[in-house]
């Protein structure tokens, strides 16, 4: 059978940051209590949470405390230490899995992974050392994108080559470390696929969403994407054979390019390649908190407890409205209140005290009435 909490459990969530402040409001709204562990005092959830740890993820002593004092473990965050997960694995039940953990926390395992799935992904090779880098770049060519295989988000730990650079300071730039060489994809447009998956196999996908980035970071997101129904649909089975591959508990983002040519008056869609997996609730998603029936927070609580999903749909889609989710970086917060006297507009802030360059402080959610009437590419 597959576990179930009831409410009045505590589940452990790894990490303190907005995401986790979402998840232990939705897990309050369920009846159910959260446990942050953190290593960071300041951090956003532990404001909503019925519990904490502050603690680092190598603590091991602490780690088995912490597993103790809870029924399931999640994460909202997938940098965390290989070594950590496994420890509280053996202790405690952790949805998503340790395995999966391991293969998304990882480019090259996780290319690798797709791979072997048949799912295309941007051409790759490893880049252990500037040796391997030099033949990489003799085979993929320039520009492409040399990334650390772990740790890196928001253009974190990767770096555009470019002709002329030279490859030993390139790869000396990011540390050393193992990485990831990437061919540039000539995308129209990046999508992501917000969707879920219970112990028992349940699936539900969110509609399809369209992302626009601004320095590496995610800017906003636009619900439904403009796409043809059958590429909308392409990436959802895509997903789905995912999260199957996996045997994933809880929610998921998988990122795509779309790729095509334009020609004249319509685009040629020619195929989906998928760009990378979180295996967590995921910035895109935002826009379920006022546009689903169930928002992307909720669904993880209920897919990681063995509890039924539920409904991924858009009430607003029979309305023919639109949603759109615009983050809040940095001193963008700053007209917190001008978006508080805008109609329409749901403000979420994470509690963050400092407004620093490419912090995320918050979003704003807007649903608007009427289709998108932009060309779809």
């Amino acid at each position: 059978m597959p576990f179930e909490l009831v409410p009045g459990a505590t589940i452990g969530i790894l990490g303190g940051g907005q995401l986790g402040r979402m998840l232990a409001l939705a897990a309050a709204k369920l009846g159910l209590k959260t446990h942050v562990y953190a290593q960071d005092p300041e951090s956003p959830a532990f404001d909503v949470a019925s519990a904490r740890t502050i603690a680092p993820y190598e603590d091991e002593l602490r780690l088995m405390e912490f597993a103790g004092k809870v029924e399931l473990i999640t994460f909202e965050f997938e940098n965390i230490p290989s070594r950590a997960a496994s420890i509280l694995s053996d202790a405690c039940l952790v949805r998503p899995s340790p395995e999966t953990l391991a293969i998304c926390q990882d480019r090259l395992a996780e290319k690798e992974f797709l791979t072997a799935a048949g799912i295309k992904t941007a051409p790759y090779m490893r880049v252990d050392d500037a040796g391997a880098l030099a033949r990489a770049v003799a085979q993929i060519g320039r520009p492409s994108i040399l990334k650390t295989r772990r740790f890196g988000y928001d253009g974190k730990g990767q770096i555009l080559l470019r002709e002329g650079a030279d490859l030993a300071v390139t790869f000396r730039t990011l540390g050393g470390t193992p990485a990831i060489l990437e061919a540039i994809v000539p995308f129209a447009k990046e999508i992501s696929v917000v969707a879920a998956r219970a112990p028992s196999g349940e699936f539900a996908a969110y509609d399809v969403c369209e992302n626009l980035h601004e320095n590496h970071i995610l800017k906003s997101t636009r619900v439904p994407a403009r796409l043809p129904p059958e590429i909308a649909a392409e990436a959802v089975q895509l997903t789905r054979a995912i999260v199957d591959s996996l045997d994933y508990s809880g929610v998921i983002a998988v990122e795509m390019f779309v790729v095509g040519e334009t020609g004249g008056a319509s685009d040629a869609y020619l195929e989906l390649c998928v760009n990378e997996i979180a295996p967590r609730v995921h910035n895109s998603g935002h826009w379920t908190l006022e546009g689903a029936v169930t928002s992307q927070f909720e669904q993880h609580i209920r897919a990681i407890a063995g509890w039924p999903l539920g409904a991924a749909n858009r009430p607003g889609a029979q309305k023919s409205e639109h949603v759109e989710m615009e983050n809040l970086i940095g001193e963008d917060v700053l007209v917190w209140a001008k978006i508080l006297g805008e109609p329409g507009a749901s403000l979420h802030l994470y509690g963050k005290a400092e407004a620093r360059p490419g912090r995320k402080m918050g979003h704003v959610t807007r649903i608007i009435p009427g289709p998108v009437r932009e060309r779809a590419i």
